[in-house]
């Protein structure tokens, strides 16, 4: 009911109160958005992939000794330090990458219209898989600005001296945070095949518009 009620008052501001946001409202497509293809879910994958490599590679890496003599085998020429640079400058590169991916999110979060009276496979509404989603993915951007000041001072600190540059503790939360990506992208997923939010197709059938006015 609270969240009902905050979105009630959303959509009336929304549409009643002038703002920046009702000032860009008539240039909105049928997505609800001022561009064609929605960003935010892109930079998700991209914040996946990065950090993805990063941990494998920093697993290639760990596990070097063991596969040196398959790659040597294979004539690849790859070293241990090779492995653990590709890790760091993944994981680097995620980091940066997600706060526009946060920033894009809450953007285009601010301005979705879901489709009403859906629940999602877990019974939640839109609202609600919006505001976890929200907070989830702030979590996951300290989460991963955390694993970077970690990654670093193992590469430059701690581990500077070893070849192995990575704790198997490292490993592992790296693992377990890739678990809980999948799983707070769902939400996003539900966003968009549930709730219609910033489908064109969707929001032009519950509007009750022909797509072929609209879509090529």
């Amino acid at each position: 009911m609270i969240i009902y009620n905050i979105y009630t008052k959303y959509s009336y501001f929304l549409n009643n109160i002038s703002s920046p946001i009702t000032e860009i409202k008539n240039s909105l497509g049928p997505n609800d958005l001022p561009y064609k293809i929605p960003i935010h879910p892109n930079l998700v994958h991209l914040t996946i992939g990065l950090f993805a490599i990063g941990i494998a590679f920093d697993f290639a890496g760990a596990l070097y000794p063991f596969e040196k003599r398959i790659l040597r085998f294979l004539a690849f020429p790859v070293t241990r330090v090779g492995f653990h640079d590709v890790g760091w400058y993944n994981l680097l590169a995620a980091s940066f990458i997600t706060f526009f991916t946060v920033a894009t999110g809450f953007f285009e979060m601010l301005l979705a219209v879901p489709i009403d009276n859906v629940k999602s496979i877990i019974g939640q509404g839109a609202i609600t898989t919006m505001l976890w989603h929200g907070v989830g993915g702030v979590l996951i951007l300290f989460i991963l600005i955390t694993m970077t000041i970690w990654r670093g001072y193992q590469r430059f600190v701690f581990r500077k001296d070893f070849g192995r540059q990575v704790s198997w503790a490292y490993l592992f939360s790296g693992t377990i945070i890739l678990l809980v990506m999948g799983l707070h992208g769902s939400l996003g997923a539900w966003l968009a095949s549930d709730f219609g939010v910033h489908i064109t197709a969707d929001q032009l059938l519950v509007n009750g518009l022909e797509l072929d006015n609209y879509l090529p």
